[in-house]
């Protein structure tokens, strides 16, 4: 028996003739992903096989976000074009999501901090560490992607760090780092790397903001604590 493709449904189970009839917002997350794979195998329809894979991740898109294409490879009937097309949709929302947060940069709050770079940040299986470069006025000028480690550490070059912000004569910044395993504690490696930031921007006349810490579900302030 051949793959059940979406045009051999019955027209109450296509999902691409429920979106032009609906409407986007009246599809159901598995049904949107079926749209994307096409197909499902002899036993399931796409859509039950979508079903299926956020079934695994418990109907969470952000943990569906973080799996590889190997990892969704794992799932029978999800071959490498498929799971690459999954990848790649959700990495265009990841990055819609960010660009909606571009268009408010102007970084006056740890909140409003939090809000720009979560995107890139929030569903990562290790950990990266990035640096926002801000004029006078708060107002975003660079984004700096510095390091990526394991799942509790990341090499910070400091001189990067400070060239970067003389290079776009920025006046301070606000670093970012991720604890991929969700803890929105700073460990003592970050606060002794935040020190370190701090004391040679001062040198050079650069103010250290703030530096956030993202997990998936939050995030943590160091000057909001007081540990700046």
């Amino acid at each position: 028996m051949s793959h059940q493709i979406i045009r051999e449904w019955s027209l109450s189970d296509r999902p691409r003739e429920k979106l032009l009839e609906q409407g986007r917002r009246a599809l159901t997350d598995a049904e949107l992903l079926a749209i994307l794979i096409g197909s499902g195998t002899n036993k399931e329809t796409a859509v039950d096989l979508c079903r299926r894979i956020l079934a695994s991740v418990e109907y969470d898109l952000f943990r569906l976000s973080r799996l590889e294409v190997s990892e969704l490879m794992e799932f029978k009937g999800i071959g490498s074009a498929k799971a690459i097309t999954i990848v790649a949709a959700l990495e265009l929302g990841r990055r819609r999501q960010e660009t909606d947060a571009a268009e408010r940069a102007q970084l006056n709050s740890s909140s409003k901090a939090y809000q720009f770079l979560r995107y890139k940040l929030q569903d990562l299986g290790h950990e990266e560490f990035w640096v926002v470069y801000l004029n006078t006025g708060c107002k975003v000028l660079q984004t700096q992607f510095i390091g990526k480690g394991g799942a509790d550490f990341t090499p910070v070059d400091v001189r990067m760090i400070l060239k970067a912000a003389l290079l776009c004569n920025a006046t301070s910044l606000i670093l970012f780092h991720n604890h991929p395993a969700g803890t929105l504690k700073p460990s003592e490696a970050d606060k002794k790397i935040t020190k370190k930031i701090k004391s040679a921007a001062e040198f050079m006349e650069l103010k250290v903001h703030d530096h956030i810490i993202i997990s998936d579900t939050g995030y943590f302030s160091f000057r909001d604590e007081d540990l700046l």
